[in-house]
């Protein structure tokens, strides 16, 4: 039989090399190389018998008219889900430590529970009176929920068989591991080889697994990428913690939409889903306050009016800081660059802040345009209408450019009761326009900031 060996296998990129050093020869990233135990491959037994389930079968003689998604009464979870559990999948949460991963998954599964079943919450990282303490101050006394401290992945099979639950979870996937293996748990080869055993437990008695994945310094599941390969969906559970909100993201899902988005509250009562969360973002908004603006930017299929503010002020030093809280700062270096050669403001001597308000993290392009209006608003100290949202994408040349899904845009701002929305300039007329809202377009940046301020020709001079 071939002897163990050593082998080190980035966190970042999952390259793999056979010594240590300390920086990664793939992707470039520093201290990333974790040393990892390579098991020997076992000789294949051949197959004496086939299983029904891996015969070949004619596509139209296959039914699915028997799937059937077990219902979830968390409306933002089920909407992330693409609309309920399925039977047999595995799904992966990951997100920063204290972000709410294991609180959420608590009221899932004793949601759950009183609902479809017995649920069973696997815990290898708390005992059973930890999470019983955390029960006791959300309010759940469900008794279908069952509780298990445990980090062997053979007993933890052993528990779902003799329980047969209809949902598990697992808290976390890097705590728990296989006896024959020797690696110590959390390692490349026992994260795989747990992940793969749950996954075939999953798909052979049909019970749907939630698993909590860790995630390294740069925000990415630990694995490397191995378990988004494996699992049938990934989330990722984001925020500020010391925000209220956080987002409930979906990145991988093969039974619904990507990208899709749940919205909750971190409250003393734990985790509350927010119907309304462009009301909630913009609760606080002070409308006549210079350097403010609203962006509507779209997360999966679903609108948000959110609240970009920006700060300029006079530099101190010779070298202008740029600080960007909830935007791309590349970007950010973007907006300033256009704004000072086509437009002409005077930015070269100016510290400017941008942050967006609630502790979310706006990635798309088509909130360009509220950004650059909040920065020109605070480097003028000139207000802009309260009843103003602002949608598009700007270019090198300060044109602006059109975004997806502007009459979803457009109706989200009426429904919020603003009148008026900055628009990029199409040759083809807006339809869809909402009653009560009246779309601005603009061809350029500088045209859109002299509709926005109400002048001709925007000065650089404050």
């Amino acid at each position: 039989m071939p002897k163990k060996r050593l082998q080190y296998i980035c966190e970042s990129c999952g390259a793999t090399a056979i010594k240590w050093t300390g920086q990664c020869p793939s992707c470039g990233e520093w201290n990333t190389l974790v040393e990892t135990v390579v098991e020997p491959q076992r000789e294949p037994a051949l197959a004496r018998s086939l299983a029904p389930g891996s015969r070949p079968q004619r596509l139209p003689d296959i039914r699915s008219d028997q799937f059937q998604r077990l219902p979830v009464t968390i409306g933002e979870l089920a909407r992330v889900l693409g609309g309920g559990l399925v039977p047999g999948s595995v799904a992966l949460i990951g997100g920063e430590p204290g972000i709410g991963k294991s609180t959420l998954l608590l009221q899932a599964s004793a949601r759950l529970a009183g609902e479809i079943g017995p649920v069973l919450y696997v815990s290898a990282e708390e005992s059973v009176h930890q999470i019983k303490m955390r029960a006791d101050r959300l309010g759940l006394q469900q008794p279908d929920l069952y509780l298990v401290a445990e980090v062997s992945l053979d007993q933890i099979v052993a528990h779902v068989e003799q329980l047969h639950p209809r949902l598990v979870v697992v808290d976390s996937i890097q705590a728990i591991a296989a006896d024959e293996l020797e690696s110590p748990a959390g390692s490349v080869s026992q994260v795989k080889a747990c992940a793969t055993t749950l996954l075939r437990l999953a798909k052979s008695n049909g019970v749907p697994f939630f698993l909590v994945g860790h995630v390294t310094k740069a925000g990415a599941i630990a694995g490397p990428k191995v378990l988004e390969h494996i699992v049938d969906t990934v989330l990722y559970l984001e925020g500020d913690r010391f925000h209220a909100y956080r987002l409930l993201r979906s990145v991988k899902n093969r039974f619904g939409s990507t990208n899709e988005v749940g919205v909750f509250e971190m409250t003393e009562e734990g985790m509350v889903e927010v119907a309304n969360p462009s009301a909630a973002f913009l609760a606080e908004r002070m409308p006549n306050a210079a350097g403010s603006a609203i962006a509507v930017t779209m997360e999966g299929t679903r609108p948000l009016l959110v609240e970009i503010q920006a700060l300029s002020s006079t530099t101190s030093f010779g070298l202008p800081r740029r600080t960007a809280n909830g935007v791309d700062f590349n970007r950010l270096l973007l907006l300033v660059a256009v704004l000072s050669k086509r437009v002409g403001l005077r930015l070269f001597d100016q510290d400017i802040f941008v942050n967006v308000v609630g502790g979310l993290r706006i990635n798309e392009p088509a909130a360009d345009l509220a950004t650059a209006l909040a920065i020109a608003s605070s480097l003028q100290n000139l207000p802009l209408p309260g009843d103003l949202v602002a949608v598009g994408e700007i270019g090198l040349s300060g044109e602006l450019r059109t975004v997806s899904h502007l009459a979803r845009r457009l109706a989200e701002a009426a429904k919020l009761g603003f009148g008026r929305c900055l628009v990029p300039a199409s040759p083809r007329p807006l339809r869809e326009v909402p009653a009560g809202l009246e779309a601005l377009p603009a061809r350029s940046l500088a045209e859109a900031l002299a509709i926005a301020t109400g002048k001709e020709a925007f000065s650089s001079k404050h």
